[in-house]
């Protein structure tokens, strides 16, 4: 009876599955967007239909294909289909599947593909736990991951799988999967409702394809065509593609600081705009503001330390959303102003010479005179010349004598 129920069961959800499993593709020429790891003749492709598929992590933005490119592969090759969520798995499902796949792979040969979704999530005991089975062979690891797995997988692991990247799709990719989904729903969408949903949902085959079917269910309902009113109701706001510790996080801060250092005070503003619309810690940015007030400002302008550093204060004082007027202002600023990094290289290449050198003791003209100890007899203060009695003080050079003649600050024009 149990089994009886199970399979009528199984029968309904097959009928009531989101639009995106139902059409979840089972071949590779079925699957949309990835031709750059997946095309014809492409290494990974020929792996997977010469039933060789290696060990793999695959990591790129929500509905690019992941969950659908592990399902591929174990139809393709007829090896069994373990799946584990790493939100929700314990290192006791590991071995329990390790188990099986050591069972299934003496008594019939079948070999076994692991796939386990979001395996960023996964602890150090949790990932060493499959690691022996994966340098084994026993089981064919594949990964699943938004987030970078080079900061989030242990590099032991990560030796023994190939790292895929895969690429949010095209707003004509996701066109083509929006038509195949208004062909199953047995609706009309034009063209530039399509091109609507897929910018809406930026690059997410999976996002395009939910907000169709409430916008075809809302339409149906309603009696009427689907229309533009529809889809903009159904997707209110594209989703951002930001992690706050990954790549998006330094490649957004990236781009800022070498706007604002290249002088582009609009592509300073919008990464600006970018980083605050995906929720990043708005004192990080000041702090980075703070930073290249001195090293790519510098004497150049002086003033630029000070913008930078109200804006630190004014955001302590005020907050978001009002402090981001003093974030874009000192921005801007830092952007237009006249740029040198003279004082920042004085400081690396000083600092370097303390480090390969020692730090060599000053002259004795400029030891201290005033504390036991440094007395005359010692030559302490010997020869110094007080500048603002003597104009000679100001040609003296001041440095230990092994480094006379060294220059570490090398002022640009207008400093």
């Amino acid at each position: 009876m149990a089994d009886l129920f199970s399979e009528a069961a199984g029968d309904r959800l097959a009928e009531s599955a989101p639009l995106a499993v139902r059409l979840r593709p089972t071949t590779l020429e079925g699957l949309v967007g990835q031709g750059h790891v997946l095309g014809e003749g492409s290494a990974l492709r020929l792996a997977i239909e010469q039933d060789r598929p290696p060990s793999m992590i695959l990591f790129g933005p929500p509905g690019t294909g992941k969950t659908t490119i592990a399902r591929i592969v174990a139809e393709r090759t007829g090896a069994a289909f373990e799946e584990l969520s790493a939100v929700s798995a314990r290192v006791d499902d590991v071995r329990a599947v390790i188990a099986r796949a050591r069972d299934r792979l003496g008594g019939n040969g079948r070999r076994t593909i692991l796939f386990i979704d979001e395996i960023h999530r996964f602890n150090k005991a949790q990932q060493d736990s499959v690691l022996h089975a994966v340098e084994d062979g026993l089981v064919t690891l594949i990964g699943a991951t938004t987030e970078n797995p080079y900061f989030e997988v242990n590099s032991a692991l990560l030796s023994r799988c190939t790292v895929i990247e895969l690429q949010a799709l095209s707003d004509e990719e996701v066109a083509v999967v929006l038509r195949r989904g208004a062909a199953e729903l047995g609706t009309e969408l034009s063209d530039e409702l399509a091109a609507l949903v897929a910018t809406r949902a930026g690059g997410d085959a999976r996002a395009a394809l939910q907000i169709l079917e409430l916008v075809a269910e809302t339409a149906r309902a309603e009696g009427v065509p689907i229309s533009e009113e529809h889809v903009l109701d159904a997707a209110r706001k594209r989703p951002l593609r930001y992690d706050r510790k990954g790549d998006q996080h330094y490649d957004f801060a990236s781009a800022f600081i070498k706007s604002m250092r290249g002088g582009d005070a609009d592509a300073t503003v919008y990464y600006l705009a970018a980083m605050l619309e995906a929720g990043e810690d708005p004192r990080f940015i000041a702090r980075r503001m703070v930073i290249l007030a001195s090293e790519d400002v510098g004497n150049a302008d002086p003033q630029a330390l000070v913008v930078a550093v109200a804006a630190a204060q004014a955001l302590e004082h005020v907050g978001l959303p009002e402090a981001q007027l003093n974030l874009a202002q000192a921005a801007i600023y830092l952007a237009r102003a006249p740029k040198s990094n003279a004082s920042a290289v004085a400081i690396w290449e000083a600092r370097r010479d303390v480090r390969e050198h020692g730090n060599a003791r000053p002259p004795l003209m400029l030891r201290s005179t005033g504390h036991e100890g440094a007395t005359a007899a010692r030559g302490h203060g010997e020869g110094y010349v007080y500048p603002h009695d003597d104009p000679e003080g100001f040609e003296v050079s001041y440095l230990p004598e092994d480094l006379r003649g060294r220059r570490y600050y090398r002022p640009d024009d207008g400093e």
